[in-house]
């Protein structure tokens, strides 16, 4: 496995320090915690809670925002939409 550079590591942590990924972390997080205790997922079941109105484009942290959908479904639509994934859009 590849080591991680000094300066690799110091921009990840300069972004993960940022106030507004901290509140979506923060919301991702109790959606996960949330789905746990409905028993809807489970650790290590290769599934993830989906915000359906994504945080970034302005989606609440509620239950009804969030489902439950495969890691590929959740983290594959990147690729499948290119356009839809630019910096500032």
């Amino acid at each position: 496995m590849p080591k991680t550079s000094a300066k690799s590591l110091k921009t990840k942590a300069a972004y993960n320090k940022k106030p507004s990924v901290q509140k979506k972390r923060v919301l991702q997080n109790k959606a996960r915690r949330h789905a746990l205790a409905k028993g809807t997922v489970k650790k290590g079941d290769g599934k993830d809670v989906d915000h359906k109105k994504p945080l970034a484009k302005g989606g609440s942290g509620k239950d009804s925002n969030t489902r439950v959908v495969s890691q590929k479904t959740n983290r594959g639509w990147r690729k499948k939409n290119p356009e839809m994934y630019k910096t500032g859009v």
